[in-house]
């Protein structure tokens, strides 16, 4: 006698399915409410916070797994996809975003770019090049851009 529901031979647990990160219905992100063993069918219950990469469509991963695997480099990137730099970087930025973070923008900073802006702006300011006032505007500008 088998021991399958389907009188076929071995129970085979059923295929596992990515978890979806957001609502289909309003596009609020999700969460887990059940956790369970596939061998001894133990669960837990309770609210569990998905990871970042949860929150990634089936395309957006795609793209992430190229990326990694080509040690993010972009021009691998473009070949491997046969899309162009200006692509790669959007998707990149997409990819970003969807992570939780702020894609950066074209004019915006790097963190030791920035550094090195408001050293020069503390320079000046100490070398009484700049005044108070423009030292201040243009730190409120540096931080804009940051």
């Amino acid at each position: 006698m088998s021991d399958s529901p389907n009188g076929r031979g071995r129970n085979y647990p059923p295929p596992l399915h990515p978890v979806p990160g957001q609502c289909p219905v309003c596009g609020d992100e999700l969460h887990v409410a059940r956790l369970e063993c596939g061998s001894c069918h133990t669960g837990i219950d309770g609210h569990f916070a998905l990871d970042r990469f949860a929150r990634l469509s089936a395309e957006h991963l795609g793209f992430l797994e190229v990326f990694i695997k080509n040690r993010g480099v972009i021009k691998d990137v473009e070949a491997e996809l046969g899309i162009s730099y200006p692509t790669v970087r959007a998707r990149l930025d997409e990819v970003i975003r969807g992570l939780g973070f702020p894609a950066t923008s074209d004019d915006s900073l790097r963190p030791s770019q920035a550094r090195e802006e408001r050293r020069q702006i503390l320079e000046a300011l100490r070398d009484k090049s700049i005044s108070a006032d423009e030292a201040a505007t243009r730190l409120s500008a540096l931080a804009l851009r940051t």
